[in-house]
């Protein structure tokens, strides 16, 4: 059974940073592409960022330059580090398969202020 753990969400003011964790199990985590969602009151949920099993990397424009996703494969756990934070970036953020997902664990929530 696969199982998605987020955490690291929280509240912090424009500018800061702030450090989200997933830790998945039931899967081969290290052959799996992963992504980080999110999803903002109101809107529909959306994709971050991506990473591959062999490391590759991409970036929904919006927070290009900004986050960095990352996995330790030896831990089964994909990160998303976020910088310079916005109030647009305030949303609940999940992680998942990044192109074939599974059910959607509780998320973690970020909430920006100006």
């Amino acid at each position: 059974q696969v199982q998605l753990a987020e955490s690291g969400g929280g509240d912090v003011q424009a500018g800061g940073s702030l450090r989200l964790s997933c830790v998945a199990s039931g899967f081969t985590f290290a052959t799996k592409a992963m992504g980080w969602y999110r999803q903002a009151p109101g809107k529909q949920r959306e994709v971050v960022a991506r990473i591959h099993a062999v490391g590759s990397k991409t970036y929904a424009d919006s927070v290009m330059g900004r986050f960095i996703i990352s996995r330790d494969n030896a831990k089964n756990t994909v990160y998303l580090q976020m910088n310079n934070l916005e109030p647009e970036d305030t949303a609940v953020y999940y992680c998942n398969g990044a192109y074939d997902t599974w059910g959607w664990g509780q998320g973690t929530r970020v909430t920006v202020s100006s």
